[in-house]
């Protein structure tokens, strides 16, 4: 009777061994603070600044792996700009052809984490992030925050993971 409960735990915890609650990196939740500075605009659109910023801050806050630093006084400072937001038709209304009826939307920003103590760079590269939408009127109001959390969740796994 106790023999296949105790084949059952144990094939349990060996089917566990690879997951991890955590940072990846080995690090202690919390143990690094990291600060944000607001990302440079290099595009036409405008509002992209304070809502990939501000996306960014919830992310870091939410996944745990790093503390949110506010004064200054980070171990991980994380800079960037916001280098392409383009809107791509791709598909037009069956009557009217010059009318678009879904677009895509792509945003990138070049995105640098660097240690603040040695000035070492973790990470500095492109992250892209698209978005797909009905009319300019959504694109405008509903794809920009949606570009935004998914631009902020890439970086904050770029950072948890540590794969730099």
């Amino acid at each position: 009777m106790w023999r296949p409960l105790l084949c059952l735990l144990l094939l349990n915890l060996c089917g566990c061994a690879g997951y991890r609650l955590g940072p990846t990196t080995g690090d202690a939740p919390g143990s690094r603070s990291v600060q944000i500075f607001p990302f440079n605009n290099e595009t036409l659109e405008p509002r992209l600044t304070d809502a990939v910023t501000a996306q960014l801050r919830k992310s870091l806050q939410r996944d745990n792996t790093f503390r949110l630093a506010t004064h200054g006084d980070g171990d991980i400072v994380v800079t960037g700009k916001i280098t392409h937001y383009r809107r791509h038709e791709l598909s037009f209304r069956q009557h009217d052809v010059s009318t678009v009826r879904d677009y895509r939307i792509t945003m990138t920003a070049q995105v640098t984490a660097r240690e603040r103590a040695t000035g070492k760079v973790l990470f500095d590269q492109p992250v892209s992030v698209s978005a797909t939408e009905q009319d300019i009127v959504s694109t405008e109001r509903q794809a920009l925050p949606l570009l935004a959390a998914d631009l902020a969740k890439n970086v904050t796994d770029l950072l948890a993971d540590g794969t730099w």
